[in-house]
């Protein structure tokens, strides 16, 4: 494999991870904000898909991160993966759960299926994409701040 080869090789491997994605985010029924919000709603038309889908999720996410917390070299390129190490619960990790939680029970999506029904042309997909960003904009610049 060749220099030009071996640095295209994240990318490649980045795309297909992220059409697999989008693509299960499809046929489930995800990126339907009307769907997420079915699942929210608890007191009305409950509609617990949501919950086979994240189980679903978990059953094949578990063994995967296993091995790969096993294995320090398991990328394709063979440089080191780096996962998570904080275990610590704080004000940071509190508030950007709260924040996450109050936009994905507003909206109905998450960053995930947001781009997804972007590319399927969903107006209110756009706006919470922009609300997205400028969010990560905001935060940039306080983190640079501090």
């Amino acid at each position: 494999m060749n220099d030009r080869t071996h640095a295209r090789l994240p990318l490649v491997t980045a795309l297909i991870a992220g059409l697999v994605f989008g693509l299960g985010l499809l046929i489930s029924g995800m990126a339907n904000p009307a769907k997420v919000l079915g699942f929210l709603d608890l007191a009305g038309a409950w509609d617990p898909s949501l919950a086979f889908v994240m189980g679903g999720a978990i059953a094949v996410g578990l063994p995967a991160f296993t091995l790969a917390a096993r294995r320090r070299n398991a990328l394709l390129t063979g440089e080191p993966m780096h996962l998570p190490t904080a275990t610590r619960i704080d004000w940071r990790l509190m508030g950007g759960s709260l924040l996450f939680g109050i936009g994905w029970g507003l909206a109905g999506f998450c960053p995930g299926p947001a781009i997804v029904a972007l590319g399927m042309g969903l107006d209110q997909a756009l706006v919470f994409v922009l609300a997205m960003l400028g969010g990560m904009v905001v935060f940039e610049i306080l983190e640079r701040r501090a």
